[in-house]
């Protein structure tokens, strides 16, 4: 029996590891094959991308926020990983409703990836992948948090039409923050505030990251920077397309990209 604590506080209980895993969590989806579990996995998103040959061959659920729960019934899975944010609450209670038993994971930082990397490895019988993930993730902290340069202050939109970003409390402003930068908006209320160029410019970023998900941005967006030209962030060209797994998708390629932050930061 296989007996753990989810990241809303619930015990969540299986009676033998999970044979039939459904995930409705991109970066947890390629956790599961890193954890070698990936054999387990009979269902995914159609946001699920990684690793690619293998999710191709897996059952598509429909997307994060609108899955098929039907669709997952008939999988019928033994374990269901879910997402407090970017699943919606009653898809799971529906999918509880049903008997499914759902694990639900809410990593608001590195360090809770750390622990959450553990604890997948255990629920899923892969102890030793997942103490080895936890600790590669814990030595790149580690190595990137020990940097003594200058703290650059970031602009990270996530979004534009409106323009949004991340505030403090967020996963992506602990990458950022432990990456060596300092979010702009990190003292803002809410954890996705909207904003406007121009109160960006007022707040004069050292450094703007543009990341390619939830929003794609791409070179056509930077002709949008224009408004921040006489920002530090212009004047010294540190204006960057990043990929968004580097910021935005905890697992075991959090690792990476907290160096590729850092790199892209110092």
């Amino acid at each position: 029996m296989i007996s753990l604590v989810d990241d809303i506080g619930r015990s969540v209980t299986l009676a033998a590891p999970p044979r039939r895993i459904v995930s409705l969590v991109p970066s947890l989806t390629e956790t599961l094959f890193f954890l070698g579990c990936g054999d387990a996995v009979v269902g995914v998103t159609r946001y699920c991308e990684e690793p690619a040959a293998a999710v191709a061959e897996r059952a598509k659920v429909g997307g994060t926020k609108n899955p098929d729960c039907e669709a997952v019934r008939r999988l019928d899975p033994d374990l269901v990983i879910v997402n407090a944010e970017e699943n919606r609450r009653e898809d799971v209670a529906q999918l509880e409703a049903w008997g499914l038993t759902t694990f639900v994971t809410f990593p608001a930082s590195l360090a809770d990836t750390v622990g959450l990397l553990q604890r997948l490895g255990q629920l899923t019988d892969c102890v030793a992948r997942g103490r080895e993930l936890a600790a590669e993730l814990a030595a790149a902290i580690a190595d990137v948090a020990s940097y003594r340069g200058p703290r650059r202050s970031v602009f990270c939109p996530i979004w534009k039409n409106p323009w949004m970003t991340i505030s403090g409390g967020t996963y992506i402003d602990d990458v950022l923050w432990t990456a060596g930068g300092a979010n702009i908006f990190r003292a803002d209320a809410g954890p996705y505030p909207t904003t406007t160029l121009a109160e960006v410019a007022r707040r004069a970023p050292e450094a703007v990251l543009l990341p390619s998900e939830p929003y794609r941005f791409s070179a056509r967006d930077l002709a949008d920077l224009a408004v921040l030209r006489d920002t530090p962030a212009l004047r010294a060209q540190r204006v960057h397309l990043v990929d968004g797994k580097c910021l935005s998708w905890y697992g075991p390629r959090a690792a990476a990209g907290l160096c590729t932050v850092a790199a892209l930061l110092r």
